[in-house]
């Protein structure tokens, strides 16, 4: 199934100012100058996937800028894959940090998606916020935090979605919000022109809106890359979590931006959440066996992300703080064993600001047997 590691991160609509000022734009010819590639197999949720080097991506045509100007980023559709390899794909984090008092905006016109195809969201110390989040064949977008023990979500909050069954963003699952809104995944977000999502991060809070193209603020539609942009008129936020009962100075560090898809895993590929609608998809029923393995199209035709921009903002003085690169051994395992990678940053680790499609059937114990 997809998973898309949308966006992440949230914002209270409460707050001092509705002004805030440009940090940089990310698009067009210059868009992958300010991210890093993981340039590794997939350690962290498990996926059938390596994460490609910049080079790599960039000469397999799995990252590019089309004619319009749109950055793509997808999974290898054209390998045939055999049993005990892993499928590419691409994983990219922002080489900067943005800290409380930032707002980000992503402007998206197509979503990873499909049965084994999922983003795959960190589980950080330092807080972790998934703004674009689904797999397999969802039809909503998912927004979700996680954090440490003592953070939870008011049950009271002002938001249009729907809270999931837990308030404690410590549990696994974490704190998520279910999109009502129509049209915020699948084929139905490209079929409406695409979208736009607006997650705002300050000390009130993590607040994030979605807007189906037809809906799109004219605040947004008529800001530039060097405007100034005011929240005032966006209205109630669709996923809230307030400093009231998540302190975000504690639980919170400067947030990169991240954007993945990845294959079956910890989360698309768990049979609960794989059978109901991809367990069909082949004869043994399992994620890696029936999806990964084989030709790749047409089954990862859909498995790309069509980006015309993102756009970071602060209302402060700072200026986002550089992350160095983090250095990877890996160690790769063939025939019917395990991929793993040990990743050894150099930096204290980095809670995520997430968009992230993960295609999933299984996880990486049940998928090759």
């Amino acid at each position: 199934m997809v998973r898309a590691l949308l966006f992440g991160v949230l914002a209270l609509l409460a707050s001092t100012s509705s002004a805030y000022d440009v940090i940089r734009e990310y698009s067009g010819n210059t868009f992958f100058d300010g991210w890093d590639f993981y340039g590794a197999p997939d350690n962290l949720t498990l996926g059938n996937v390596t994460w490609v080097s910049q080079t790599d991506a960039m000469s397999l045509g799995l990252a590019y800028v089309n004619t319009q100007g749109n950055v793509i980023l997808k999974v290898d559709n054209t390998t045939n894959v055999t049993y005990g390899q892993e499928r590419n794909s691409v994983r990219i984090t922002t080489q900067d940090a943005y800290e409380l008092g930032s707002l980000w905006l992503i402007d998206v016109n197509h979503i990873p998606y499909g049965c084994s195809v999922s983003t795959g969201p960190q589980w950080p110390n330092d807080g972790e916020i998934d703004i674009i989040e689904a797999i397999n064949l969802m039809t909503y977008n998912q927004m979700a935090i996680h954090t440490t023990p003592g953070c939870t979500q008011s049950g009271l909050v002002n938001q249009l979605g729907t809270s999931g069954s837990t308030t404690d963003c410590s549990q696994p699952a974490g704190c998520t919000v279910m999109e009502t809104s129509p049209n915020s995944f699948e084929s139905g977000f490209a079929a409406a022109g695409g979208g736009v999502w607006a997650t705002k991060f300050d000390d009130t809070g993590i607040s994030i809106w979605f807007w189906s193209r037809p809906d799109v603020p004219q605040s947004i539609n008529q800001s530039t890359s060097t405007s100034s942009l005011d929240l005032s008129g966006w209205g109630t936020p669709h996923a809230n979590y307030t400093s009231t009962t998540c302190n975000m100075n504690e639980f919170f560090t400067p947030q990169n931006l991240v954007l993945d898809i990845t294959l079956c895993g910890n989360w698309a590929g768990l049979s609960w959440d794989y059978d109901p609608t991809c367990g069909s998809s082949g004869p043994t029923g399992l994620c890696y066996n029936d999806c990964v393995v084989g030709p790749g199209s047409p089954r990862y035709d859909t498995a790309y992300w069509d980006i015309s921009y993102i756009r970071t903002y602060t209302t402060r003085s700072s200026s986002p703080s550089p992350t160095e690169t983090p250095s990877f051994s890996s160690s790769t395992a063939t025939g019917t064993g395990s991929t793993g990678t040990s990743m050894v940053s150099t930096t204290p680790t980095q809670s995520d600001i997430s968009f992230g499609e993960e295609f999933a059937m299984g996880d990486g114990s049940q998928l090759r047997r």
